[in-house]
């Protein structure tokens, strides 16, 4: 993993491995499930002492929605879920570095940490085109570990992306 808090920034069970193991496979499988829609694979999970606030997936596609991010909807369904907009208690969980708008909701949320697996170099905000979490201009900056499960999340990306190439290349006319 790239940057490592230490347990006592990472409140409560944000520092289980065997925690953060499990978020990511899920988050991983809500990823397939994006994958499988035609939507670019991205999960992401909520914890909170060790259980699962929410798990979505990327639902620009199926819904024609700009702003539906998985971080964004298990932003969401986590705040519903505790009745509150504070997630200073939880752990978002995500297969791909944050964009500007997901880490911006993160922050937003005073989301507790930040785990990711794959680095995004031309639109992460967590640490790769941006970094967010370490401005000082903004009233919270959340610790990030990176690198969770990056090869896992990587490939199905890799996957995904090459596919969308294939299907987009110039055809011969039909006669």
């Amino acid at each position: 993993m790239g940057s490592n808090p230490t347990p006592s920034a990472m409140a409560n069970d944000r520092h289980n491995d065997a925690a953060l193991h499990a978020a990511m496979e899920l988050a991983l499988d809500r990823a397939r499930t994006a994958h499988d829609g035609g939507d670019v694979p991205v999960g992401a999970v909520v914890l909170r002492d060790g259980a699962v606030l929410a798990a979505r997936h990327n639902e620009r596609e199926a819904t024609g929605d700009p702003t539906a991010h998985a971080e964004v909807l298990a932003l969401r369904d986590a705040a519903a879920v505790l009745g509150r907009w504070r997630l200073d208690d939880c752990t978002l969980v995500v297969t791909l570095e944050p964009c500007a708008m997901c880490a911006g909701a993160a922050i937003a949320s005073r989301i507790g940490a930040v785990v990711y697996a794959a680095p995004d170099p031309k639109g992460g905000a967590l640490g790769s085109a941006y970094n967010f979490a370490a401005d000082p201009r903004l009233n919270h900056n959340p610790p990030v570990v990176s690198g969770l499960m990056a090869a896992e999340a990587g490939e199905l990306l890799r996957t995904f992306f090459a596919a969308a190439r294939t299907n987009s290349a110039p055809r011969e006319p039909q006669r």
